[in-house]
């Protein structure tokens, strides 16, 4: 399974540490993505060709989201946009998926959560009903060192991980 994180911010790929050790997780880096043009689709930059073939090799998906005004950051509509061109290519067809989302607000970026659910319909990317997860306050989750420190919020993100499809356990380790 990889993670997709959608924030840019420097400490945004903490979040791995908190799956379950029977879940393989990998991240795959979505910041130097060129913009999704469809000019594109035909001679396709490497970088988006290298974004195909890793999507390809992973049974699942984890999207990981802070709120952007209501919606998701820029670079994960992108990688989106890119992962599903040309029409009729996507590499993200029938990969199961999984949204959680994260803000320091006590809604838990419940907007941008349900925005990105919206964004991985034509895709086909089956994204999972339950648990919904909206992580409140995640600005006072962490420590100085960008580790969980909230026992809870842990224990909440690995029974959340657990949950997804058993197939999604196998994985190309993409670091």
């Amino acid at each position: 399974m990889t993670i997709t994180v959608g924030s840019m911010g420097v400490r945004s790929n903490r979040g791995i540490e908190l799956s379950p050790a029977a879940l393989k997780l990998s991240i795959i880096e979505i910041g130097d993505l060129p913009i999704y043009n469809q000019d594109g689709d035909e001679n396709p930059p490497a970088l988006w060709t290298q974004f195909h073939e890793r999507i390809r090799a992973v049974d699942a998906v984890l999207f990981v989201t802070p709120e952007h005004n209501r919606s998701v950051p820029a670079a994960l509509k992108n990688a989106i946009d890119i992962g599903s061109r040309p029409y009729g290519k996507s590499a993200w067809s029938g990969k199961p998926g999984a949204v959680v989302s994260a803000s320091p607000s006590g809604i838990g970026g419940f907007g941008a959560n349900h925005h990105l659910r919206q964004s991985l319909v034509f895709p086909n990317i089956p994204a999972m009903a339950q648990p919904e997860a909206y992580i409140g306050g995640a600005d006072k989750l962490f420590d100085a060192n960008g580790k969980l420190s909230n026992d809870g919020t842990r224990k909440f993100c690995k029974d959340s991980c657990s949950l997804m499809p058993p197939g999604s356990m196998r994985t190309a380790n993409h670091n």
